[in-house]
């Protein structure tokens, strides 16, 4: 396994480094104040090509690789976990699906705009009734002539209040369950679709969700992603790439707040000497060291089985849990050692903490990645069961 990065992505990582420490994170404060991305911070997103990580070349994107991708995805989780979210969102699930499935004439009507962020991708799966149990999904596609017809909602859609392309999972079929599932590019203005209004979240202040409602929405039938009845299968194509970018920002975020608490421990005195010498603290500090490297290795690990076209549904549902759960049990730590200032608004750790929480839902809560392992453990084992005939 090979983790390195090319010449040109280490360099790539590094402007991004000094893009993320330099110019977003001084207005952190301001983000989470107004709820909002400042204008020319997605400007200069946009000019140094971070919307078009996961396009390739071909289509004006950067054409990363899974690993590089992880490596982007690290520094920008250094950050407004707000900002984080509406680059991951549309670079991940938002994207992945039409660059994946996507046949030519879509990739070429959709991704150059996707690529230079002119066109702001999200990803429709989940509803009021089916969040993890994705196989009970109540959003209808009937065709009609050139057109299907879409009919249902969603709710929790990342992205959504800004989206201009949603890849849509739709019933076609509700005989066949998990394969009566189809995928759909449906576009901004389209006929029938309709925003709702933003959720007020906990944290990721700046990252905007929203509900979204179809009424009679007609869809193209050239706007099909892949083949009707395997948008299920897409579903976890996409999930499974976007379980790997995740961690790999929560990484981002895991460092950053290890940085934070271990200035904060040297500088910080107590009965007259640094807290750093308490004994509680440096293994705190040792704890979080432990768990950044652990996540580390195992979120690359996965990178690179992406790029190796290993089917990773167990390994990146690995990632995924690990990486929240380990960015909760840092942010916990970060803020008993700050004491007071860690809870803190003026302070970031406030921030990070509020911040981790949705990790162990979206994209897949832990307990359904616990599910997922648990199922691919059990898959595993039949395998080296003895057929017994009768």
């Amino acid at each position: 396994m090979d983790f390195n990065l090319s010449s040109d992505l280490v360099e790539m990582k590094k402007s991004i480094r000094d893009f993320v420490d330099n110019t977003v994170d001084p207005v952190a404060d301001q983000i989470e104040r107004e709820d909002k991305i400042p204008d020319h911070i997605m400007k200069m997103s946009k000019e140094i090509g971070l919307f078009g990580l996961s396009i390739p070349e071909k289509y004006g994107g950067l054409g990363i690789d899974m690993v590089g991708k992880c490596g982007i995805y690290e520094e920008i989780g250094r950050t407004s976990n707000g900002f984080t979210t509406v680059i991951g969102a549309h670079t991940g699930i938002g994207s992945v699906g039409i660059v994946e499935m996507g046949n030519e004439e879509q990739k070429r009507k959709y991704l150059p705009g996707m690529a230079s962020g002119d066109l702001i991708g999200a990803f429709a799966l989940t509803e009021p009734s089916a969040g993890s149990n994705a196989v009970a999904l109540k959003t209808r596609a009937v065709r009609k002539g050139d057109k299907y017809i879409l009919n249902g909602s969603k709710h929790y859609i990342t992205n959504g209040p800004i989206a201009d392309i949603f890849t849509v999972m739709a019933v076609t079929d509700p005989s066949k369950g998990a394969k009566g599932i189809t995928s759909f590019i449906v576009e901004k203005g389209s006929k029938g679709l309709i925003i709702g209004k933003t959720e007020e979240k906990m944290g990721l202040r700046g990252s905007h969700s929203s509900e979204i409602f179809f009424e009679d929405c007609e869809v193209p039938v050239e706007n099909v992603l892949g083949v009707e009845g395997l948008g299920y299968v897409n579903a976890l194509k996409i999930l499974a790439n976007g379980r790997a970018g995740l961690a790999a920002r929560n990484l981002g975020s895991c460092q950053k707040l290890y940085e934070l608490s271990v200035k904060y421990a040297h500088e910080r005195e107590q009965f007259g000497k640094p807290i750093f010498e308490q004994q509680v603290i440096q293994h705190y500090l040792a704890e979080i060291a432990l768990d950044v490297e652990t996540l580390r290795s195992v979120t690359y690990r996965v990178a690179w089985m992406v790029d190796q076209g290993i089917n990773v549904i167990k390994e990146a549902a690995m990632a995924k849990l690990l990486g929240s759960e380990i960015y909760n049990r840092i942010a916990d730590k970060a803020v008993q050692i700050h004491g007071g200032i860690g809870y803190i608004k003026e302070y970031p750790i406030e921030r990070y903490y509020r911040d981790a929480r949705i990790t162990k839902i979206y994209e897949g809560t832990s307990e359904i990645q616990k599910n997922i392992i648990a199922a691919q453990i059990h898959k595993e084992y039949l395998k080296t069961v003895p057929t017994v005939h009768a």
